[in-house]
């Protein structure tokens, strides 16, 4: 009898094991990052540099679908600070995007401790400070979501995976940058080109084997282009996006973007140039680096091979080429293409221009005539706390218009569930760069001009890709669609951070008047709470 009583025991304990392990919770990863300020000399002069648990760039997040992250974040700079999570959608969870309106700063010697989901995503992605003009000198990272073991990839497993965060880099203070843009100026041109903070890197990888390259281009202000003395480039991913595995020689690279490649090393044993040089500008800056055969005994040489020498045009064609891959599994099972965007009718069209104003004597930058301001209020505390006068919802139009540009805390009201046509106009001869926190949105049109109805007759309603950020070219137009499925105050912003700090932003709230946790969290117990939310409690 004791015997049954005992085997019925280890068969019911066996059982309820086996039940936890399948219905297991996702992941939890945790990190304690300490940002302190360091001295490097990354172009060969010392200066001041922001550290990550003393590291320059700083430490690689490699995590797995779905893990749960709890990121505590201590400030021992001098300044408030922010983390936030570039292309890493915060599903429900604004309350982590870590910028300004929507988190309040860390203060100095103080802490604050992100938990966020890395929910239903994979692909290649960043971090970075948001505060100030911190990001010039550090504080950045490689953030890569890998595939669940059951979810397969449409590319064999490399033999290894190397991240390169490429960027223009300033030997100037980011203090004296930051001074630059409140008196009025503008950033000189950048000082040069880094890659994984340094002028030059080498990447060792054995003759015959396919390894992948994680691009990023962490910079403040300059598109790159990425080429590989010798060997081409098999794109697979961009931003969380599986793509048709097209072959390139060189790929443009804007700010804040990000796209993985897979280079097989199939040619003879040397070393060969890693090349990034920018893009669009008068001065061309270049960095090399080295991709090393294990069983080289030649060391690099030749010329640095040249970026195209066609600009916009040949650059506006290599965007349009990138494509959904329509048959590969996303983040979950179902193909990516299973969701047919080309086939539902947007709710409102927005069409945003970018402007180079002097509001009060000094540069400002602006959409639709509208600089913005922070408030001293997070715009999500405000709106959480229903505290007025913080933000307005009707001071920025959403078609461009004439008129004198104004200084404004400008968020645009948006309802849940809405599906929207966002269109992206640049009437200057500079590159701009645009992004979106908390989503990612099919890139459905480039074209040379002024935007008009007409131009959807040229959209991509087929296998357009998603990405979080999306490039527009001088005098000319991109137009994406988004489908606005995460309630909560979203940035979308300029990511040339000389723009978005002196106003090329806003926000979007995305609402749903009727209060459900199955469409946003509530506050988090650990928020920091500043301006007009302090002594209030959720």
């Amino acid at each position: 009898m004791g015997r049954t009583v005992l085997l019925y025991s280890v068969f019911v304990v066996v059982t309820l094991l086996s039940v936890s392990l399948v219905k297991a919770e996702d992941a939890y990863r945790y990190f304690t990052w300490t940002v302190t300020y360091g001295t490097a000399s990354p172009m060969g002069v010392p200066q001041q540099v922001i550290l990550i648990n003393g590291q320059f760039p700083g430490p690689r997040l490699d995590v797995v679908t779905n893990d749960n992250l709890i990121i505590n974040v201590i400030n021992k700079l001098d300044a408030p600070f922010l983390l936030t999570w570039n292309g890493i959608k915060q599903r429900k969870n604004s309350w982590q995007d870590g910028v300004l309106g929507t988190n309040c700063p860390i203060l100095p010697n103080s802490n604050f401790t992100y938990k966020f989901q890395t929910k239903d995503q994979i692909g290649t992605y960043t971090y970075f400070p948001s505060t100030f003009m911190h990001k010039a000198v550090g504080g950045f990272g490689g953030l890569n979501v890998y595939a669940r073991s059951v979810i397969p990839v449409p590319y064999p497993t490399p033999a290894v995976d190397f991240t390169l965060l490429i960027g223009d880099w300033y030997k100037t203070s980011h203090k004296a940058l930051q001074q630059f843009l409140d008196s009025g100026k503008s950033l000189p041109f950048p000082d040069g080109i880094l890659i994984n903070g340094k002028t030059q890197s080498t990447f060792s990888g054995d003759q015959g084997k396919t390894y992948m390259f994680r691009i990023s281009n962490v910079g403040l202000s300059t598109s790159i282009n990425f080429r590989i003395q010798g060997h081409t480039m098999k794109l697979v991913e961009v931003e969380g996006s599986h793509v048709v595995q097209n072959t390139y020689d060189s790929l443009d690279v804007h700010v804040g973007q990000s796209l993985s490649v897979l280079v097989t090393l199939n040619q003879s044993p040397k070393d060969y140039y890693i090349v990034a040089s920018t893009r669009f500008a008068k001065q061309v800056l270049t960095a090399t680096s080295v991709l090393h055969y294990t069983n080289s005994q030649t060391s690099v040489s030749g010329p640095v091979p040249a970026s195209p020498a066609d600009q916009i045009q040949w650059s506006m064609n290599q965007a349009r080429s990138l494509r959904w891959n329509l048959t590969a599994n996303a983040a979950r099972p179902n193909p990516q293409g299973s969701y047919h965007y080309g086939k539902i009718t947007t709710t409102k069209t927005f069409v945003f221009a970018n402007s180079a104003p002097l509001i009060n004597g000094k540069q400002r930058y602006a959409v639709n005539r509208v600089s913005y301001i922070n408030p001293d209020t997070p715009l999500k505390l405000a709106d959480y706390f229903n505290i007025p006068g913080v933000f307005s919802l009707d001071s920025i139009q959403s078609v461009p218009s004439d008129g004198h540009a104004f200084l404004a805390t400008s968020v645009v009201p948006v309802s849940l569930h809405d599906f929207i046509e966002v269109v992206f106009q640049n009437n200057e001869n500079a590159m701009q760069s645009w992004h979106l926190d908390g989503y990612d949105f099919w890139v459905v049109g480039y074209g040379s001009g002024q935007w008009s109805s007409a131009s959807r007759t040229a959209y991509n309603l087929d296998d357009a890709l998603t990405r979080h950020t999306a490039q527009v070219y001088p005098n000319s137009w991109t137009a994406i669609l988004v489908s606005l499925d995460n309630q909560g105050m979203w940035n979308m912003r300029s990511a040339i951070w000389e723009r978005q700090y002196v106003g090329q932003q806003f926000y979007l709230r995305v609402f749903n008047p009727n209060h459900s946790l199955a469409n946003e969290y509530d506050i988090p117990p650990n928020a920091l709470l500043c301006g007009k939310a302090v002594g209030r409690h959720s």
